[in-house]
Parts: C-alpha cells; structure tokens; sequence
C-alpha cells in the first residue's frame, strides 16, 4: 500500500476528507483525554475519602482502647 507523506491526502486509506486535528489531539491529548483525567481524579478522591474514613475508625477504637488500660 502506498504511504502517503501529507496527512490531508490519504492514499490508501479509503479516500475522503480527514478530520483537521488540533496540535493538542495530534499529541494525543484531545478532549477524551480530559474525561480520563476526570475519571482517575474522581477514583483517587474515592479512594482518599475511603483511607480517611478508615484511619478515623482505626483512631476510634484506638483511643477507646486506651482509655480503658488507663482506668
């Protein structure tokens, strides 16, 4: 197959017009790319709320083991 060396004339490639690409989306850093970022700032703030919630437990019964070696 023939390589076309201009991205606006793709030989080989089924014809027609291709999508003119933003330099951000040609360095593969297009608008999906912000969704994931979204979606893995979204598991790590889960992920925080869950680590925190289970220090505070541990904390919890930490404490309430202490006082009663006190009395």
């Amino acid at each position: 197959m023939t390589v076309s060396k201009n991205i606006n004339n793709p030989v080989g490639m089924g014809g027609g017009q291709r999508k003119k690409l933003s330099r951000a989306e040609r360095q593969n850093h297009g608008p999906h790319r912000n969704l994931d970022r979204q979606g893995a700032a979204d598991q790590k703030a889960e992920l925080v709320r869950k680590m925190r919630e289970k220090a505070a437990a541990a904390e919890a019964t930490g404490q309430a083991g202490d006082d009663t070696a006190k009395s």
